[in-house]
């Protein structure tokens, strides 16, 4: 089996929402969590990723990529790299050529040192956009302004059909609040591969911290999410199993801030 096959076969046995056949309009958003544990650990991964991965992504076509650290999030510290592709197919082709870029392989062969690693272990997790928000919309950059502050959360479900009504949710009404409210959503997206599945992920972006906490008040008074959430069949009871959410703040050469 080609290996195309294999990954669009692997990708419809694991989430049926996904399926074989790929939508044109739905981009894919790759995770990339570097977990470490000293300080000497993050300031090379951080140097490999701007130094020897960025360059290399954007001649292998990836054109949007963003960086993060935690201000909030469990297991710190860590890196948070997120590249956008069209599709899976872009997405090989992004990796095979990373795979023949000789001056990427010296950066990736030096960072890799076995004996001395430079991180605890990696997480990596695909997400599939929704179809209703298709795509990533990053925040407008402004070279005079305040790197932004970003949140992402995670939503566990009991199975696919309840992470699909959930979603749909999103797509209906509750995305809606939030760009009306200007909680600024840059991306919406069910997980296909990775742990703690099925679940959806979503990142928005404040202006600070203070913003986010005034702003969340905001949505749990609004009228329109109160009357949204106590519709039957889409209680948080009944369609999800778990939240869990990260404050990230972007690294310096994030083109996502």
């Amino acid at each position: 089996m080609k290996r195309r096959s294999f990954v669009t076969a692997a990708a419809a046995g694991l989430a049926s929402t996904a399926m074989g056949e790929e939508t044109a309009n739905s981009q894919y958003f790759a995770l990339c969590y570097y977990y470490m544990h000293s300080g000497p650990q993050v300031d090379r991964t951080t140097k490999y990723l701007s130094d020897s991965y960025l360059p290399a992504a954007r001649r292998a076509g990836v054109k949007i990529s963003g960086f993060f650290s935690p201000v909030i999030g469990e297991n710190s510290p860590f890196i948070l790299s997120l590249a956008v592709h069209a599709s899976m197919a872009a997405m090989e082709t992004a990796s095979a050529h990373l795979a023949e870029d000789k001056e990427f392989q010296k950066g990736w062969d030096a960072y890799n040192v076995i004996g001395d690693p430079a991180y605890v272990r990696m997480e990596a997790v695909l997400l599939r956009a929704f179809d209703g928000i298709p795509r990533l919309i990053a925040p407008p950059t402004d070279a005079k302004r305040a790197a932004r502050t970003f949140e992402m959360r995670t939503y566990q479900s009991t199975n696919e059909k309840a992470s699909r009504r959930k979603m749909k949710m999103f797509e209906d009404g509750e995305a809606g609040v939030f760009r009306r409210l200007g909680m600024n959503p840059v991306f919406f997206g069910q997980r296909v591969f990775g742990p703690n599945m099925p679940s959806l992920t979503y990142m928005l972006a404040y202006d600070d911290l203070a913003s986010r906490e005034r702003l969340w008040k905001e949505f749990g008074a609004d009228e329109e999410w109160r009357k949204l959430r106590v519709q039957p069949g889409l209680s948080d009871a009944e369609i999800v199993s778990k939240i869990s959410n990260e404050i990230l703040r972007p690294l310096a050469f994030s083109e996502i801030r």
